[in-house]
C-alpha cells in the first residue's frame, strides 16, 4: 500500500519543516532535481523553464502561498522592464523606474515594516492599530488554506529578491542590460533557488547573459563545487550551530544568570556563529548553482582578517554592500555630495527619534544639531565639504541596518556601523598606525575591528534595544575575572571549537586557494570518500534540532 500521507507532506507546505540544505529532505529534492536536469540541460529553453518550475516549488515548500508574491514581482518588473527598454522618452522612463522601486519598495515594506510603522503611530498618538495579513486571508477564502491572518508573516527571502527586481530594473535603465524576451526567463532569474532565500544578491547584468549559455561541467568543475558544498555544510553545523546550541543561545536567552565574561565570549562566539551560518549558505548555494551549470557571485572574503571597519565592509556581505553602493550609496552623490534626498532622510530621521523618545531635551538637542550643521555648512566650506562626502555614507548603513530588520535595533547597529567607517575614514589620514605593511599594525587593526563588530552586534542579536545595553552593561560592570578560569573548564568544548574557528578564519588566502585547488582536481573517488566522511563528521555533531539560518530571518 502506497502511503498517501507521506507523499502529501513532501509535496504540500509544511510549515515546521522548510526546505534547507541541511535536511535529507533537500538533498533528495536535489538528486530528483538533477535526474530531471539531466533530460533537459541540453537545450536551454527547457533547462530554463525545468528550473523555474522546481524553484518555485522550492519556494512553496518553504513560505506556502506567499510563492505567489515572488511571481506578482517577476510579472511586475518583467513588464516593466521592457517598457523602460521601449521606452524613448527621458522622463517617461524616469518614471517607470521609479514605478519598479516604489512597488517593490512596497511589497517589501508591507511585508516586513508594518508593525514597525504601527508601533511608531502608537508611539507618536497613542492610536491602536490592528495589522491583518490581507494576503493571509484572501489566501484562506480563495484556496481553503488556514493561514494565520491575524498576524504578517515575513516571507522568506524577500529581502533579496525585491532588490534583485529592483537591480534589472535600474540596469535596464542604465544600459547595462537588455530586458530579458521571455518572462519564464526572467522567474528563472527571480527564483533561482540555490540563492532565492538568503542571497547571495545576484544582479541581472551578471546572471542573465548565463540564461542562454551551454551547459559546462568540467570534472574540476564538480570537484570545486563539492568543495564549497561540503565547506558549507561544516561551517553551518560544525561552527554555527554547535556554538549556538552549546554555549551562545543559553547566555542570550537569560544573560542576567551570566557574567561579563560568558557574555563577552558569547558575543565573540556569536560573531563567529552569524558568519560560519551566512556564510555557510552561500557557500553551499555556490556548490549548487555550479552543478547546474550557473556561476553565482562570491559573498565574503574571510572579513574577520579585515584591519579597520571600511576593510571588513569590502569583505562582508559583498552582494548587499556593492548594492547599497551602486543602487544607494552613489544616487545619493556618494563621497562628493549630498543631496535633497540625503538632507530630507537626516530630517525625517532625526524627527523620527524625537517623536518616538517623546523626550523634549533630546528633541531641542536633535534640533540644534541640525539647526548648527545646517548654518555651519553654509557659511564654511570645510565643514560642508566634511558633511557631503561622510553624509551618504552614514545613510547606506543607517538604510542597510533597517534592510536586516524592522526595529531600532537595526538602526542602531547600522548607525554604529556608520559612524565607525566615518571615524575610520578621518582617523586614517594621521593615524600614526595606518601602515598596514607591518605585521603589528595589522595585528592591532584586526583585533580593534573585530572588538568594534562584535560588540555591535549586541543590538543584532538581542531581542530589544534595551536587551542589548543589558549585555554590554554586563560585561563593564560585572566582568566576574574571580570566574574566568572556571567558565573556560566547564565550557572547554566550545571555546575549542570557536578558537578552531577562528584560526581556519585566519589561514593566509593562498593556502585556502591551494586546498580548493587540490580538491577540484583529485580523483573521483576521493571525492566520494570526503562527501561520505564529510556526512559522517556532520551527523556525528549535529544537534538534535538543526538551528534555522540566521539570514533566513531578512
Amino acid at each position: 500500500m502506497i502511503d498517501w500521507s507521506i507523499i502529501e507532506h513532501w509535496l504540500t507546505y509544511q510549515e515546521n519543516s522548510p526546505l534547507l540544505f541541511t535536511q535529507r529532505y533537500f538533498w533528495v529534492f536535489f538528486a530528483l532535481v538533477m535526474g530531471g536536469y539531466s533530460l533537459v540541460y541540453k537545450h536551454t529553453a527547457r533547462r530554463n523553464v525545468f528550473l523555474f518550475a522546481v524553484s518555485l516549488f522550492f519556494y512553496y515548500k518553504t513560505s506556502g502561498f506567499y510563492f505567489i508574491i515572488l511571481l506578482f514581482s517577476t510579472v511586475v518588473d518583467f513588464v516593466i522592464g521592457w517598457a523602460i527598454y521601449t521606452n524613448k522618452v527621458k522622463w517617461q522612463r524616469q518614471a517607470l523606474v521609479a514605478l519598479s522601486i516604489l512597488v517593490n519598495l512596497m511589497v517589501l515594506g508591507y511585508f516586513k515594516y508594518a508593525y514597525f510603522v504601527v508601533d511608531f503611530l502608537h508611539d507618536l498618538t497613542g492610536i491602536e492599530l490592528t495589522v491583518i495579513n490581507s494576503f493571509a486571508l484572501w489566501t484562506n477564502q480563495a484556496v481553503g488554506t488556514n493561514f494565520v491572518f491575524e498576524k504578517i508573516l515575513l516571507p522568506v527571502g524577500i529581502s533579496f529578491f525585491t532588490f534583485q527586481t529592483i537591480s534589472y530594473s535600474v540596469d535596464i535603465y542604465r544600459g547595462h542590460v537588455k530586458p530579458v524576451k521571455n518572462i519564464l526567463d526572467f522567474g528563472f532569474y527571480v527564483s533561482f533557488f540555490p540563492q532565492l532565500v538568503a542571497g547571495p544578491i545576484v544582479r541581472a547584468s551578471e546572471f542573465i547573459p548565463q540564461l542562454h549559455q551551454p551547459y559546462q561541467l568540467s570534472k574540476q568543475r564538480a570537484g570545486l563545487a563539492v568543495f564549497w558544498i561540503l565547506n558549507g555544510l561544516l561551517k553551518k553545523l560544525f561552527l554555527a550551530d554547535y556554538l549556538a546550541v552549546q554555549f551562545i543561545d543559553r547566555v542570550f536567552d537569560n544573560p542576567q544568570l551570566y557574567s561579563g565574561f560568558e557574555t563577552m565570549s558569547a558575543l565573540f562566539g556569536y560573531s563567529l556563529q552569524v558568519y560560519a551560518d551566512f556564510s555557510g549558505y552561500t557557500d553551499v548555494a555556490i556548490g549548487i548553482a555550479m552543478l547546474l551549470g550557473f556561476t553565482l557571485p562570491k559573498n565574503f572574503n574571510s572579513p574577520y582578517k579585515a584591519s579597520s571597519v571600511a576593510d571588513f565592509w569590502r569583505r562582508w556581505h559583498l552582494s548587499l554592500s556593492t548594492w547599497l553602493r551602486d543602487y544607494l550609496y552613489i544616487p545619493l552623490g556618494g563621497n562628493r555630495k549630498g543631496s535633497i534626498a540625503s538632507y530630507l532622510i537626516v530630517f525625517i530621521f532625526f524627527v523620527m527619534i524625537a517623536l518616538v523618545v517623546g523626550n523634549p531635551l533630546l528633541t531641542l538637542i536633535l534640533s540644534g544639531v541640525f539647526a548648527l550643521g545646517s548654518f555651519a555648512m553654509r557659511y564654511s566650506p570645510v565643514v560642508a565639504k566634511w558633511v557631503n562626502t561622510n553624509i551618504n555614507l552614514m545613510l547606506t548603513m543607517i538604510l542597510g541596518g533597517l534592510w536586516h530588520g524592522a526595529s531600532w535595533n537595526f538602526v542602531t547597529w547600522g548607525t554604529l556601523n556608520g559612524i565607525g567607517l566615518v571615524v575610520y575614514k578621518n582617523w586614517k589620514k594621521v593615524s600614526p598606525w595606518a601602515d598596514k605593511k607591518k605585521w603589528y599594525n595589522r595585528a592591532i587593526g584586526l583585533l580593534l575591528t573585530l572588538s568594534f563588530i562584535t560588540f555591535t552586534r549586541a543590538w543584532f542579536r538581542a531581542p530589544t534595544w534595551d536587551g542589548a545595553i543589558e549585555l554590554l552593561t554586563k560585561i563593564t560592570n560585572d566582568f566576574g575575572m574571580d570566574t574566568v578560569a572556571g567558565v573556560i573548564s566547564g565550557n572547554w568544548k566550545f571555546f575549542t571549537v570557536m578558537l578552531l574557528g577562528y584560526l581556519i578564519h585566519w589561514i593566509p588566502s593562498r593556502y585556502k586557494t591551494q586546498m580548493q585547488d587540490k580538491v577540484a582536481d583529485a580523483p573521483v573517488w576521493i571525492l566520494y570518500v570526503l562527501v561520505i566522511v564529510s556526512t559522517l563528521v556532520i551527523y556525528q555533531i549535529l544537534s538534535a534540532e538543526v538551528q534555522p539560518f540566521i539570514y533566513f530571518a531578512f
